[in-house]
């Protein structure tokens, strides 16, 4: 039987992902709110609860803590206090963290190590979506994605592989060419977004979408190589409804692309089914 903890995050106190933690940053859908997978974001295993708090301005230190014990109550994080208890029986699995976290703990586990090496050579990966509500889909409906991406290989990948899923397809290179892919009828009901265009940042054209009534609900998941926890932060804080970080397996993509258009099951509707 599991050990029921109480998570004291106080100010000094450091934070790394479980792997089931990790799988919500990597694995399609989600139904974390906002907040909570900026915290996931910023969990390193090595920045302390203050530190956190400080880059999360909209959340008072009260709010950081909270959701600090419901991720960890979730098994989505646990805390380095926490390492050295009976992890099988506390219902906790291998802890992906930066390397030299365990350090000071007699077996470094230098394959941790060396694959955390690995993936600060390739960058910040993540690859989640948040799902929206489950949609009534009408009979023959087709959602309409615009894909505003400025590589042709790409995108004629997007295109072969939401076309084999049934989606009508609408591609936009450059600024003018995005603007009328958004005003074309009908209206795009997905934007898959770049960041680096030729003359605008793909995160400008995500304000500029949630400032204007005709777009502010329009789900727009951010697919870019820009693979850091800043531009992550900051493409949730614009109203990003998802952000696959580039090279990204046609499963991801479609995973996330059905759960903002509420197309697929949510994990809670899995379980009962």
């Amino acid at each position: 039987m599991a050990t029921s903890r109480t998570v004291a995050a106080a100010d000094g106190d450091v934070f790394a992902l479980t792997e089931k933690g990790n799988r919500i940053l990597k694995s399609a859908g989600t139904s974390l709110a906002t907040q909570e997978l900026e915290l996931l974001v910023l969990i390193d295993g090595e920045s302390t609860v203050a530190d956190i708090a400080k880059r999360i301005p909209s959340l008072s230190r009260e709010a950081v803590t909270a959701a600090l014990r419901k991720l960890a109550g979730d098994k989505l994080v646990v805390s380095a206090a926490d390492l050295n208890f009976d992890l099988e029986s506390s219902g906790f699995s291998t802890v992906a963290v930066p390397a030299g976290f365990f350090s000071s703990l007699k077996d470094a586990g230098a394959e941790l190590d060396n694959s955390m090496a690995g993936l600060k050579r390739k960058g910040y990966h993540v690859s989640f979506a948040r799902h929206a509500e489950a949609r009534e889909v009408q009979p023959g409906w087709r959602a309409t994605i615009l894909v505003v991406d400025d590589d042709p290989d790409l995108q004629k990948l997007f295109r072969m592989y939401l076309s084999l899923e049934g989606f009508n397809i609408r591609a936009a290179v450059k600024k003018d060419e995005a603007v009328l892919g958004l005003t074309k009828q009908p209206k795009p009901d997905l934007v898959l977004l770049d960041v680096n265009l030729p003359d605008i940042n793909g995160f400008d054209i995500l304000a500029k979408m949630r400032s204007h009534p005709a777009f502010k609900e329009t789900p727009v998941i951010m697919l870019t190589a820009e693979a850091s926890r800043d531009a992550v932060l900051k493409g949730l804080r614009r109203g990003a409804n998802g952000y696959i970080t580039k090279p990204f397996q046609p499963e991801a993509l479609i995973g996330a692309v059905k759960a903002v258009l509420g197309l697929a099951a949510k994990p809670e509707e899995k379980k009962k089914s």
